[in-house]
């Protein structure tokens, strides 16, 4: 693995956090009290190219390697991970299985408009009822001729009341989610303005604030057979494929978190004095500042090298798992230390830590928990599944 950057990706990590500096970091704040991201953010991102990132020229992309999709979404996630989010999902989860999966027609259907920003997609895998049991999903879709009637519903959806197309799974098989798991899931790409689809945005969240997350619900929704993404029955396969890229970019923008959470400790114990000195000058202050960097670095490390691998044609599941369960541990435990060294300070919003903490925290649990990748890893480790 090569840990120096090209000068290309050095010139995009540039981009991004000039960008984040520029467009973000002012107004997080805000947005997170507003419980709404500024939806121009969306064209702001999609101008400089970070819809579009590993998505080839032809089909409106901007091109670039994994690595620099991730250095992007940890500039993102240190200025706002509400906005790294919608990224994420858009691009990382949506454009990037129909860029995988799709017809050539699909292809040129959705993705120009979701690389530049004029189109947004949501991923509907999530139930009420199935979060880590996801193959167990209850959503079904009815063939009617060459049209497909969707019916169910999902939680818990970033982007959801945002979108333009829901990437969405359903059962297509006869046999019961209990007696089929995993087999008889279909793809589809829905749009959002179908009749039949109810978007509900769900407010008062502990972190993300300003995301768009919401409960989509069908209610015999047809689409067309056209709209199938990949083949019937093989959708579960589409949604492991895109999450295991998934939960590198949740790495990507934890190692974010903890970048902003170092830059900040770092910066208030300088100012901060407690009995005639500058708190820096403390040493238990400087191993608070020092888990965090130590912290960072390896999170960081773990997930270049995700990214490394999927540039290299090589198996990358598990080290994705790997880096998701790291990086957004340590970004919770760099947001802890931030706040002690911040001291009651840390407990007003005035100050950006708290937020921090408040945004780590769900990157334990989204796109599987820390208990699920550590059985993931576990199963790869002994060849037994301990599901």
């Amino acid at each position: 693995m090569n840990l120096e950057l090209s000068e290309e990706q050095t010139a995009v990590r540039e981009l991004a956090a000039g960008f984040t500096d520029r467009e973000i970091v002012p107004y997080a704040a805000a947005w997170d009290r507003a419980e709404s991201v500024d939806r121009a953010i969306i064209g702001k991102l999609a101008a400089v190219g970070f819809l579009g990132l590993t998505i080839p020229e032809e089909y409106g992309g901007s091109g670039g390697d994994h690595l620099a999709y991730c250095l992007v979404l940890e500039e993102l996630g240190r200025g706002d991970s509400a906005v790294r989010g919608i990224v994420s999902v858009s691009l990382g989860l949506v454009a990037k299985s129909v860029n995988a999966y799709g017809t050539e027609e699909q292809k040129r259907q959705w993705l120009p408009g979701l690389t530049s920003g004029r189109s947004l997609g949501c991923f509907a895998l999530t139930e009420p009822g199935t979060g880590s049991d996801a193959a167990n999903l209850t959503t079904r879709a009815v063939r009617d001729g060459d049209h497909w009637l969707i019916s169910g519903s999902k939680m818990f959806i970033t982007n959801g009341t945002w979108a333009d197309v829901a990437l969405v799974f359903a059962r297509t098989g006869g046999d019961a989610p209990e007696r089929a798991g995993h087999r008889g899931i279909t793809a589809f790409l829905v749009p959002t303005d179908l009749p039949g689809l109810t978007r509900t945005e769900i407010h008062g969240k502990l972190g993300l604030r300003g995301q768009a997350t919401a409960e989509l619900v069908f209610d015999d929704v047809r689409v067309p057979d056209g709209a199938r993404l990949g083949d019937e029955g093989k959708g579960f396969t589409v949604a492991m494929a895109a999450l295991a890229k998934g939960r590198m970019s949740v790495a990507a923008g934890c190692v974010g978190i903890a970048q902003a959470c170092l830059d900040a400790a770092v910066r208030h114990a300088g100012e901060r004095e407690q009995f005639g000195r500058p708190i820096a000058s403390r040493q238990l202050v400087q191993e608070l500042l020092s888990d965090i960097a130590v912290d960072l670095e390896a999170a960081r490390l773990l997930t270049w090298r995700v990214a490394d691998r999927i540039e290299r044609g090589l198996p990358f599941a598990t080290e994705s798992s790997v880096a998701k369960l790291f990086a957004s541990e340590a970004a919770v435990r760099a947001a802890n230390n931030a706040l002690q060294v911040f001291g009651g300070y840390g407990f007003i919003d005035e100050y950006p830590v708290g937020k921090y903490l408040r945004d780590a925290r769900v990157m334990t649990l989204y796109e599987g928990t820390s208990q699920i990748h550590k059985l993931l890893i576990g199963r790869a480790l002994t060849g037994v599944n301990a599901f």
